[in-house]
C-alpha cells in the first residue's frame, strides 16, 4: 500500500482543516517546500497536494506551489482542488503534476471529466469521491449532492476510471480513525484502486487500511500533530516493501 502524505494549500501556506471547514484552518508551515523535502528525506515517494484556494475559487490558484515542489523534489505528486477546465488541467500537468484529482468536475460536468480520462488516460486521472453521509460533496466540500458515493464510483469505473480517492468528510482531520466499512464496501462493489483519505490517526489505522486492500492511504493531520512521526512511517514503508 502506498503511503501518501498530504499538503493542503491556502495563501501558499501548508494548512489543515477539520471536516473541510475553512473556518478551522490551522497553519502548520508557511513553506510547503520545506514540508515536502522532509517527506522526501523520510523515504516517501508520493504526495497529495490540494489547492484549497482553488477549490473555493473553482479554478486553479496555487499552481506555483505545485511547480516549485515538482522542480525541487522527486516526489510523484497528485494535484487537486479547483480543476474545472481544460486549461486548469493543462496548467497542472505543465507545472509537473504526475496525476490530477477531479471531484467536483466529475459530479457537475461529467462530459468534461470523461474527456479528460480519454485524453490523458486512466493512469493520470484520479476520481475524487468525497462524501458526507455517503453523499458526494463538491466545491471544497461546501456543497453536498444526492448522489451515493458507491454508485458514483461504479459509474466512472464503467467509463475507465482506475484510481479513486475517497474521503469521508466526517472523519477528515478528526484523528478518530478511518471509514473502513465504507472502504470495504467500495472495494467489494467495484474493482478500482482505492486510496483512502480522512481520519488516519496512528500506524494501526494504516495497517488496517492495508489489510482491507486499499491501494493507498493519505495521511495529513496525524503527521502535523505528531501522532505519527516520519521515522515510523519510514519503518512501515520498509516493512511493506
Amino acid at each position: 500500500m502506498r503511503i501518501i502524505p498530504a499538503i493542503d494549500i491556502i495563501d501558499g501556506k501548508c494548512v489543515r482543516l477539520s471536516k473541510g471547514d475553512y473556518d478551522t484552518k490551522k497553519i502548520y508551515n508557511e513553506n510547503p517546500l520545506e514540508v515536502a523535502k522532509q517527506f522526501e528525506d523520510a523515504g516517501i515517494k508520493y504526495l497529495h497536494l490540494v489547492d484549497l484556494d482553488g477549490a473555493k475559487a473553482k479554478q486553479i490558484v496555487n499552481h506555483s506551489v505545485l511547480e516549485t515542489l515538482c522542480n525541487q523534489t522527486n516526489l510523484k505528486i497528485d494535484f487537486g482542488g479547483g480543476l474545472k477546465s481544460d486549461n486548469d488541467l493543462k496548467i497542472a500537468f505543465e507545472s509537473g503534476a504526475n496525476q490530477i484529482t477531479g471531484g467536483s468536475i466529475a459530479a457537475k460536468d461529467p462530459e468534461v471529466f470523461l474527456r479528460w480520462i480519454e485524453k490523458y488516460g486512466s493512469e493520470k486521472i484520479i476520481l475524487g469521491a468525497d462524501c458526507k453521509d455517503r453523499k458526494i460533496s463538491t466545491n471544497g466540500w461546501l456543497e453536498t449532492s444526492d448522489v451515493d458515493v458507491v454508485d458514483f464510483i461504479k459509474e466512472y469505473e464503467s467509463n475507465g476510471i482506475q484510481y479513486v480517492i475517497s474521503t469521508d468528510i466526517a472523519k477528515d482531520g478528526m484523528l478518530e480513525g478511518t471509514s473502513n466499512e465504507l472502504y470495504q464496501e467500495i472495494m467489494t462493489e467495484t474493482g478500482v484502486s482505492l486510496i483512502a483519505s480522512g481520519g488516519v490517526s496512528c500506524l494501526d489505522d494504516l495497517i488496517q487500511l492495508k489489510e482491507i486492500g486499499c491501494e493507498g492511504a493519505i495521511v495529513g493531520k496525524a503527521i502535523y500533530e505528531n501522532k505519527i512521526n516520519l521515522s515510523d512511517l519510514t519503518n512501515l514503508i520498509i516493512r511493506q516493501s
